[in-house]
């Protein structure tokens, strides 16, 4: 869980923060497992219940009801002193290196310091008090010391190579073989093969790196939680909906303001009141409040750290013996390097920028029309795209949004999920929460009844949690010492009204729903060996496809007609009104990929221009200008709260990744329309079978080909966004095999 794949998720070796998937590693305590050979028992100490094995129904889950914060740093110690020995055992096993002696063992060891980890990210992350951020701050350097301890064991790494390179290797399984080059080339990319000297500095690079990535998230979290706007009267309400005042009035009372009104400075609260507030100054505070996280000047700013962790980067992928981080992170990207990613960037970003201008017009003359006196800022593009929205195509998110209850929706996921997979889901109250909104369902087969996992649910937003949508994976499926299921979540930050009151939401959010559940049917579907494979650990630039895939299904008739039902009377959404949803589907889609593309092409530039001293504000405006960034429109992240990139290596020259598996999922989901439609069931089992189910054990690339028969290219991406369909010469350039 401090490794987090997100992520945005959560995603790529297990790195940190993502919006998206976030998997542990190494494994959560296995049912049954046997010790790696020869290691002594992990001891356990009673007094500190993080180191026990979790216990419980489901065959364990974790013990949220006994955590304390006090417990970490001794837990932590105590778990990183038991896996020594375990590896240590391996290391020195005198017996010749063998798949099962070697690795194998690797995937026993570490289970405890497995389960810490995954408690200690959920605190990490959701439950962030100032207490636990004095621990983060201690931890974060020492567990990326033990990262480097482990990847710099020569005497263990010889045994991983001595089994990668065995004539042997032929024998094993697909599942194995593909276990060996994962373990090898982690321990290669980590240092493994560097003399005393270079590992020595990479150590120390790590390990600033690590406490910079836990001061960067904290200022983060300190300045979402410290600008906040108050609202004082029915007067600074104008324009909003009910649902986003109801929203504000329970966020004012949770910080004893009772009879005001708060939006908070993250962007499930953002950006509603920007699209409805009619209180142009007010928008302008919310939007500069949200859009300056990290970039206040003040004790909070993240410029100099953003700065210093680019630096430490260069210097580290020297080292390995690559050109720039970026080399260094996506060469076992399905990218494989940098240049292709570019490749595909630039080619959707003319066309998304041209939009844009169209956009801006249609905007402006509505501005114009109602005598406004104004130019459109990035503080009005919401605003006037949701008047567009309405004298285009006769339709307004507020029509929309009364057929959007929350947990209406997640009943739908759950009807997806039986269609497409299988699944039945059952509310449990035999397991521990980690806080009261947190609730639980049991995952079954639908046709065999066989137990498949747990899916935990923390819906809403408060202090201390991060802002943002994730999937976490809190254990792995494996089953390589006896079945053992997974435990995945769901994370967001809706606003939460008052009691009995039903939950509202986007359509965006919606399906930002969707995407997060695509992440955790990742999981749930996983069905392999190992569990170092399981699962979304896959690459960053395929860890999306799932989860962007699975944001179709919400606005199939299907889940429409059933699921999106009026919060007061009960009835389904019109047709009428579905119709004009359909005809709206690339409405703004210019925004929406400006917004996140020039993120992503900043992120690329910054970690391409190698070791000169980057002063962060001056190059994202300076690369934006070269770029021909429109002006009415900033970064989806910009670069002091860019949490994806600075919050960890996630995503770090990896952020193209959304726009990679967004390729694929456009053409993927044209497999469906080319047959039955949506809830085809021979393709949603060739979708399970190929994707969903296989893990890391094959390469993304075959496991894609393996569901639709060949490569992806750019065109089905462009169809689906509302772009021009490029030649074909030039979609088979970018294509995505």
């Amino acid at each position: 869980m401090r490794n987090l794949f997100i992520a945005g998720a959560g995603v790529a070796a297990l790195v940190t923060s993502g919006c998206a998937t976030t998997s542990p590693e190494p494994r959560p305590e296995a049912a049954a497992a046997a010790p790696a050979p020869e290691a002594p028992a992990t001891p356990v100490a009673p007094a500190n219940p993080l180191l026990a094995k979790w216990a419980g129904a489901h065959g364990g889950v974790p013990p949220f009801d006994q955590v304390k914060v006090a417990d970490f740093k001794p837990a932590i110690e105590a778990a990183m002193d038991a896996m020594r020995r375990e590896l240590a055992a391996i290391a020195n096993n005198p017996d010749a290196p063998t798949f099962e002696n070697t690795l194998a063992a690797m995937e026993d060891a570490g289970r405890a310091y497995a389960n810490v980890e995954t408690l200690y990210g959920i605190w990490g992350s959701s439950l962030s008090s100032p207490e636990f951020q004095v621990v983060e701050r201690e931890m974060a350097p020492r567990f990326a010391a033990f990262d480097d301890e482990i990847a710099q064991n020569e005497a263990l790494f010889r045994r991983i190579e001595a089994v990668y390179n065995s004539p042997d290797k032929a024998k094993l399984t697909a599942e194995q073989q593909r276990l060996a080059w994962v373990h090898y080339t982690r321990f290669v990319r980590s240092g493994a093969k560097l003399d005393a000297a270079a590992k020595q500095r990479l150590g120390a690079i790590n390990q600033r790196l690590a406490s910079l990535y836990t001061s960067f998230g904290q200022n983060v979290l300190g300045d979402e939680e410290g600008y906040t706007v108050v609202l004082e009267s029915e007067a600074d309400l104008a324009g909003l909906p009910d649902s986003v005042r109801a929203g504000a009035a329970a966020a004012a009372e949770a910080r004893s303001l009772k009879g005001k009104w708060v939006i908070t400075n993250t962007r499930s609260s953002m950006e509603p009141f920007l699209t409805y507030s009619s209180r142009r100054d007010l928008r302008e505070k919310v939007w500069r409040n949200y859009v300056n996280r990290g970039d206040n000047g003040d004790a909070r700013d993240n410029n100099a750290i953003i700065s210093e962790v680019l630096k430490l980067r260069a210097e580290r992928a020297k080292l390995l013996g690559y050109p720039t981080h970026a080399h260094w992170r996506l060469e076992n990207a399905m990218a494989r390097n940098p240049e292709r990613a570019m490749e595909l960037m630039e080619a959707v970003w003319k066309p998304a920028v041209a939009r844009v201008r169209e956009e801006v017009a249609d905007m402006q003359k509505v501005a114009d029309k109602e005598r406004a006196k104004l130019k459109i800022e990035p503080w009005d593009y919401r605003y006037y795209a949701e008047k567009v929205r309405k004298a285009k195509y006769d339709l307004d998110q507020n029509e929309v949004k009364p057929y959007l209850q929350l947990e209406k929706l997640r009943e739908g996921m759950f009807w997806v999920a039986g269609e497409l997979f299988g699944f039945t889901f059952t509310q449990v109250s035999d397991v521990p929460v980690f806080h009261p909104d947190v609730r639980v369902w049991e995952v079954k087969d639908r046709d065999s009844g066989r137990h498949v996992g747990l899916w935990y649910f923390d819906p809403y937003a408060r202090p201390g949690k991060r802002s943002g949508a994730w999937m976490n994976a809190y254990r792995s499926q494996e089953r390589f010492r006896g079945e053992v299921t997974t435990i995945v979540s769901n994370n967001s930050n809706f606003v939460k009204g008052a009691a009995g009151e039903a939950v509202l939401i986007s359509w965006e959010d919606a399906t930002t729903l969707f995407h997060e559940f695509g992440h955790a049917l990742h999981g749930l579907s996983s069905s392999v060996t190992y569990p170092s494979l399981a699962g979304t650990n896959v690459a960053r630039d395929y860890v999306e496809f799932p989860s962007q895939l699975l944001e179709h299904w919400l606005s199939t008739p299907e889940v429409l007609n059933t699921f999106a039902l009026h919060f007061q009377t009960g009835k389904p959404i019109p047709q009428a009104l579905v119709t004009r949803i359909e005809k709206a589907a690339t409405f703004n889609n210019g925004f929406a990929t400006v917004e996140y593309l020039s993120s992503a092409l900043v992120d690329m530039k910054l970690h391409l221009a190698g070791d000169v001293t980057i002063d962060a504000d001056a190059f994202e405006r300076d690369t934006l200008k070269a770029l021909g960034m429109p002006k009415e429109i900033v970064m989806r992240h910009r670069t002091p709260q860019f949490g994806h990139v600075f919050a960890g290596d996630g995503y770090s020259a990896g952020y193209y990744s959304y726009l990679w598996s967004d390729t694929l999922t456009a053409d993927a989901f044209e497999t469906f329309t080319e047959g039955k439609g949506a809830y085809d069931k021979s393709v949603a089992e060739r979708l399970r079978k190929s994707v969903f189910s296989v893990g890391n054990t094959v390469d993304p690339a075959d496991g894609y080909r393996s569901f639709r028969g060949r490569d992806a290219g750019i065109n089905a991406l462009m169809r689906k966004r509302g772009f021009p369909v490029p030649a074909a010469a030039g979609a088979q350039s970018k294509s995505t095999r």
